[in-house]
């Protein structure tokens, strides 16, 4: 009877293992993902010159911006390429909806949609989409510094609404400000680093006051050659909570031993 008691308290330790690990290593259910991670090679390559607009400016961003996901993606080569054109074919949406966005605030956005679109990492933040199919994430806390950097190189760029989410008028096909919708520079509509992070894809990303390397938030970009810093986060953060259905069945089983007792 002692070995009966000894597996019992073995499946207690490791149920709360297994629920966690169902939010590890996942890609959402949504528009562009694929159904499970692995490798994009491809996501290393250079967009050619010829798909990007005359202008010098975008000579910045010839190196893709998901690169850093190659190992284990959740997007596709494809999908990283669509994603750095000028108006993105992912969704139609264009980032110089207001004529100027500075080099560096398009470098914020592409590498928050390559976050989006290819991190492995987001399980523990995926919520289903209100009653219908699909997923979203929500209050993923980007790390301090990613938050204020993408805010202050943002400050000279021009926005007419501070959720991105919604409210737009599509009536020639792309994003277009929406009437009574004035363009102003980013700080009139995100004042602060946590409103940009907050609101600008309606609570997406939560501003997290823990710094780059805590271990308590993630990036969202990283060099792909010091490895990927939110494996380890999403581990932390990914619920122990058991599925309902196991433990109902140790606990009969327990109740079971103890009649036998």
């Amino acid at each position: 009877m002692e070995w009966c008691w000894l597996l019992l308290l073995g499946l207690w330790t490791v149920v709360p293992i297994w629920a966690g690990d169902e939010q590890l290593d996942v890609c959402m259910d949504a528009k562009h993902h694929k159904p499970e991670p692995g490798p994009e090679d491809k996501l290393y390559e250079e967009i050619p010159a010829s798909y990007l607009p005359p202008s010098p400016a975008f000579g910045f961003f010839l190196r893709l911006q998901c690169v850093p996901w190659k190992d284990n993606a959740c997007c596709t080569a494809s999908t990283s390429w669509e994603a750095h054109l000028d108006v993105s074919l992912l969704y139609n949406f264009s980032l110089v909806h207001c004529g100027l966005m500075m080099p560096g605030c398009r470098q914020h956005f592409l590498q928050a949609v390559c976050f989006y679109e290819c991190s492995p990492n987001l399980g523990p933040w995926i919520q289903q989409v209100g009653n219908g199919p699909g997923e979203r994430i929500l209050d993923v806390p980007l790390c301090r510094e990613d938050c204020e950097q993408w805010w202050a190189d943002c400050r000279t760029s021009y926005t007419c609404k501070s959720n991105w989410h919604g409210g737009w008028d599509w009536s020639r096909g792309k994003n277009r400000c929406p009437a009574r919708a004035p363009c102003h520079p980013f700080p009139h509509y995100f004042p602060t680093p946590a409103d940009l992070c907050e609101k600008i894809w309606s609570s997406s990303f939560k501003a997290s006051p823990e710094h780059r390397n805590s271990g308590l938030c993630l990036q969202k970009w990283f060099e792909p050659a010091q490895g990927n810093p939110n494996v380890a986060v999403a581990r932390l953060f990914a619920s122990p909570g058991p599925s309902w259905e196991v433990p109902y069945m140790l606990m009969a089983f327990s109740l079971f031993l103890s009649f036998l007792s």
